[in-house]
Parts: C-alpha cells; sequence; structure tokens
C-alpha cells in the first residue's frame, strides 16, 4: 500500500509521482508579457489613474486587483472563482508583486464597487496608451471597423432586453477595432434593445476628435454595414474628415436609379448565356433626408445557378473605382475574427453581474487585456508568431512550465529545458528591451 503523497502507476512500477516538486507555475509565458506591461507603464497608469469609489484601507488595492483580473483573462482564468486556486501561484505573485492573490470574494466586491467614474477612469487609461502604444510605433493610417454584437445575458439583469436582430436576449453594445491591427479602439455596453445605429455618433465623435487632436497626420478610414446608414453619422464622419464605405438597404429608389448599372447586366446575361456575371458602376443619390446627393458605388450580380440578381450599394466619400470600393467595403469580414476572439479568447461577453454598469467596467477590463496581448503581439513577438491567435498563444507561449528558485539576492525562473519557443522566448524579451516608449 503506498501513500497518498507518492503512488506507482499499474501501467509501469517504475514511475512515481508526488506533488513535492516545489515551487512550480505552468504560466511562465506572463512573465514577458508582464515585462511588456512594465516597458509601457500599465500597471503604474492604474495605479495613478484608476480608483473605486472604497474609502477603506485594504490589503489589496483597487489597480493590483485590476492587474491581477487582466492577467487572469489574458492566461485563460476568466472566472473569480479561478483566483482562489491561484491565489499561492508562484508567478501570479512575483509579476504582481505580492505573497497571495486577491481571492474570489475579495475580487467579486473589487468589481462590485465600479461605477460610472470608473468607467470614464478606464476609457482614459486605454486612450493614454494608445498614446504610448504610437509612441512606439505610430501608423499611417487606422482603418475604423464599427460593428454591433449580441452579448447573452441570463436571468434577470439590467439593460437585459429582447434583440429583435438577434433573436435573443441580451446587450447590445458597439464596438469599434483597428481592420488593419486588431486594436480594439473603443467599445461600450447598450441595453439589448438599442438599434445597431442608436448612439453611434456619441459614441464615435469621442474617438474622431482624439485623432484629430493628438494623430493629425493619421488617415483615418471607416466601413460599416447597414446598421450604420444614418445621415446624423454620416455628417459626422465628413466634418471630421474621415474617409468612409458604408453599406446602405436596399430600396425602389435605389433600383430605379441604378437601372443604367442593371443594363449593363442585363446585356451580358441575355438569353441566359452566362451561370455568373457581375458589374460595377457608381451614381449620385439623395436620399429625403440628406442635405445633398452622395456617392453611391454599385455592384449587381448574377450568381451561378440563378435567375434573380443580387445588389449591393455603398455610399461612400472615396474616389476609388467601384469596384475598388465595395472590394474595400467587403474587407471588413476581418472584424468578426475580432469580435470571435474577443468573446472566446478574452471571455469580453460574460456579463455575469445584475448591475448594467458593473458590467459595463468588466467590458472595458476585458478590452484593456485584449489590447496589452494583441499590442505585445505585434510589436514584440517574433514576425513568425505576430498572426497566432490567443489560444495558439497560449499554448505555445504562455503555458510554459517554470520552477522557480529563491536564493538571498535572487528570484530565478528555471524554464523547462525541452521547450521548443525557448529561442522566441528569448528574442521577445530582447525585443522588448530594445522598445523606445514615450511614458510622459
Amino acid at each position: 500500500m503506498h501513500s497518498l503523497d507518492e503512488l506507482h502507476l499499474e501501467s509501469n512500477n517504475q514511475i512515481k509521482i508526488n506533488f513535492n516538486g516545489g515551487d512550480l507555475s505552468s504560466d511562465a509565458g506572463l512573465i514577458p508579457i508582464n515585462e511588456f506591461a512594465c516597458k509601457i507603464g500599465f500597471s503604474q497608469l492604474l495605479q495613478s489613474h484608476f480608483k473605486t469609489n472604497d474609502t477603506a484601507l485594504r490589503f489589496h488595492k483597487d489597480s493590483e486587483n485590476a492587474m491581477q483580473k487582466i492577467y487572469q483573462i489574458i492566461a485563460g482564468y476568466f472566472q473569480d472563482d479561478d483566483a482562489d486556486e491561484l491565489i499561492t501561484d508562484p508567478i501570479f505573485t512575483t509579476i504582481l508583486g505580492k505573497k497571495k492573490l486577491a481571492s474570489q470574494p475579495t475580487l467579486s466586491r473589487f468589481t462590485n464597487r465600479f461605477d460610472d467614474i470608473c468607467l470614464m477612469q478606464l476609457e482614459q487609461i486605454t486612450q493614454e496608451l494608445r498614446r504610448r502604444i504610437y509612441s512606439i510605433q505610430q501608423p499611417k493610417q487606422v482603418l475604423i471597423d464599427i460593428d454591433s454584437t449580441l452579448f447573452s445575458t441570463f436571468g434577470n439583469q439590467e439593460g437585459n432586453d429582447y434583440n429583435q436582430h438577434y433573436g435573443n436576449y441580451g446587450y447590445h453594445p458597439l464596438l469599434a477595432y483597428d481592420g488593419l491591427t486588431g486594436d480594439l479602439l473603443k467599445a461600450e455596453l447598450r441595453p439589448g434593445n438599442c438599434y445597431t445605429s442608436k448612439g453611434a455618433s456619441t459614441f464615435i465623435y469621442p474617438l474622431l476628435l482624439e485623432y484629430q487632436q493628438d494623430y493629425p497626420d493619421i488617415d483615418l478610414y471607416l466601413r460599416g454595414d447597414s446598421g450604420f446608414s444614418d445621415v446624423i453619422f454620416y455628417e459626422k464622419l465628413e466634418s471630421n474628415g474621415v474617409t468612409y464605405a458604408i453599406r446602405m438597404r436596399e430600396n425602389v429608389r435605389l433600383h430605379n436609379a441604378a437601372n443604367e448599372v442593371e443594363s449593363e447586366l442585363i446585356d451580358l446575361t441575355k438569353d441566359n448565356q452566362v451561370d455568373y456575371a457581375v458589374v460595377y458602376g457608381d451614381l449620385m443619390y439623395k436620399a429625403e433626408s440628406w442635405l445633398y446627393p452622395r456617392r453611391i458605388a454599385v455592384k449587381i450580380e448574377k450568381p451561378y445557378g440563378q435567375m434573380t440578381y443580387q445588389y449591393t450599394f455603398i455610399v461612400t466619400n472615396m474616389e476609388s473605382k467601384p469596384e475598388d470600393v465595395i472590394r474595400f467595403y467587403c474587407n471588413r469580414g476581418t472584424m468578426e475574427n475580432f469580435i470571435k476572439e474577443s468573446k472566446s479568447g478574452f471571455n469580453m461577453d460574460a456579463m455575469s453581474s445584475h448591475n448594467f454598469v458593473v458590467n459595463a467596467n468588466k467590458l472595458q477590463l476585458s478590452a484593456l487585456a485584449y489590447n496589452l496581448l494583441n499590442w505585445f503581439r505585434r510589436l514584440v513577438l517574433p514576425v513568425k508568431m505576430r498572426k497566432l491567435r490567443i489560444d495558439t498563444l497560449r499554448l505555445k507561449l504562455i503555458k510554459i512550465a517554470a520552477k522557480i528558485i529563491h536564493s538571498a539576492r535572487y528570484i530565478t525562473f528555471k524554464l523547462c529545458s525541452s521547450c521548443p519557443y525557448q529561442n522566441d522566448y528569448l528574442e521577445i524579451l530582447r525585443n522588448i528591451k530594445n522598445l523606445t516608449v514615450k511614458l510622459e
């Protein structure tokens, strides 16, 4: 009979198992992520700019709790309960500079203190972090892909409502990503019954103003589906120098206006001599609510095996050829991948609180976790790893075993000798060291 702390395997009696390996962790990949976060002053920014409405003297400070939540999300520990299992994990405690992590009850009390002021603080932190990232590498262009999505809810949560478009209950947030880098530029939680474009102008204006004031040399582009086909939204983009392509809903007037383009397709497909054909064109169009006409790029297509035509109408202020405008718009499909990654990879749609504002703040924390990893991926990962999704990065980079050795002067992390990505790991640390960041 063997003791419970040491077992022999029946499959191979030469193998013994015990849990006496010392200080071990499976998340050594968080070390370079923390190094990058320190390089851009992430935790310091939280310390100086984030505070809940709490007068109690607490052992676990608000900024520390926020960083713990962000690192847990990046490592795939989405639930507050996970903190109890990680409470003495040597990687987490070391990078956070603590002997023990905040427990589940502590984290729950922390998030329940979230209010509108916290929401503004987190949005300002995101804006400041973007400035620091752009000081490292400022893009020449930013392509704003705007869309809404559904965050499912359960039970009687504040702001929960039925959304006709998705045919389900939940929240209906607005999201804006950079279609070129995947950065989450802005996120805003909304009640479930909000129409797609409701509040879109108010949502986008602070972002446009930020770029106008802080990054006037960056060219701004925007894409949106027909849910954002709204004259006030167009006017806001035009007055702020944004080049845009937004799909329009089909209507009889648009179809009539596109007769000339359609006639080209009729000539190509008469007598049903071709299985597939497509034509492009453009026209000037003025809806009743518009003060002046706008350019419409048109695509009319006869799909294989069908007799009816399919129409695409894109309102735009671009000067490109109609087919280039259509192609530019259709490439916005990449945003669906960003949304999917945000939800499945960062648990962004987990709305666990009854309180709407608390959930709105949780969205911002998840957005910070997403962006921190995305900046890390773009700026310091080896080129061959920059297109990897979060699930793959966790497997290859984050979930690396390490043994922690304490001495009088040092804390040494001994990583697995057979780790296939050790050269990449060292390259990442060198890349971080070589970054030049403007913190002030």
